[in-house]
């Protein structure tokens, strides 16, 4: 059953993943109501103890959300932007795997979208790029600053000082996106992907994605600090010790998130 969120979005539950969609025609352009929208579905999948990942796509065969909603700028341009980068954040802060199944074209605010998830499956249809440049602007939702960490600074720096897009097959050589399927299969990957971490301890999750979001772009001794930190967090958990059980008696571990 689906739930419509704001017009513009549309939640779908497949057992512990919560699947998020833009529906926005035409062009499933990033407005307020996305936004909010989506906002409102990460943070009611955030506080079902049940939800144990989360898929961010688009609907239609066509876009997966072609840049923010140009006709909400005007004088609030300023506002929109902080808002999107406010939005990226959550959900780079969020307990949950975010995996980005990108059906189509991802442009401008959508592919910062999509670089603000975890992991990026992309159909071979699909399309990233970061055209402000041609509109006399920079990226304001993180582009500038998540691309770089994704694919090197050299290969960030050609896409944004050209504003030209990329295929899904260059996405993928470029380490953008983790995996290319056909149009037809992107859901079902989707799904089997995000159940892989879905079936993993919840408490873990969250910890690896503090981990590795407090220490990317630190000094490796603080990374280090922070993965230990997180490290002795986990160890006295109650998943943690139902974990060393079940790989000691053989048997597949049941979480409980505490």
């Amino acid at each position: 059953m689906s739930t419509v969120l704001n017009d513009v979005v549309r939640v779908d539950r497949d057992g512990a993943v919560v699947i998020v969609t833009i529906d926005h025609p035409p062009a499933n352009a990033i407005s307020r109501a996305v936004i909010s929208g989506v906002t409102q579905a990460i943070t009611e999948a955030e506080a079902d103890p049940g939800c144990r990942a989360l898929i961010l796509t688009g609907a239609g065969p066509k876009f997966f959300a072609a840049g923010a909603d140009i006709s909400e700028f005007g004088s609030a341009g300023g506002d929109n932007i902080a808002a999107g980068a406010e939005f990226t954040l959550a959900m780079e802060r969020s307990r949950l795997p975010i995996v980005a199944a990108v059906n189509g074209i991802a442009f401008g605010g959508g592919c910062e979208l999509t670089l603000a998830c975890d992991v990026r499956i992309a159909a071979s249809t699909a399309r990233f790029g970061q055209p402000e440049i041609k509109l006399g602007i920079i990226p304001g939702w993180g582009g500038t600053q998540r691309l770089p960490r994704l694919i090197g600074r050299t290969a960030a720096m050609e896409l944004l000082l050209t504003g030209d897009p990329i295929d899904a097959a260059r996405a993928l050589e470029l380490g953008l996106v983790s995996r290319v399927v056909e149009p037809e299969a992107l859901l079902d990957t989707a799904r089997e992907v995000a159940g892989r971490y879905a079936a993993q301890a919840p408490l873990a999750l969250a910890a690896t994605k503090r981990a590795v979001a407090e220490g990317l772009d630190r000094p490796l001794a603080e990374g280090l600090e922070a993965e230990r930190r997180e490290f002795v967090g986990l160890f006295t958990s109650a998943d943690a010790a139902e974990g060393i059980t079940a790989f000691l008696e053989k048997r597949p571990p049941t979480w409980k998130g505490r």
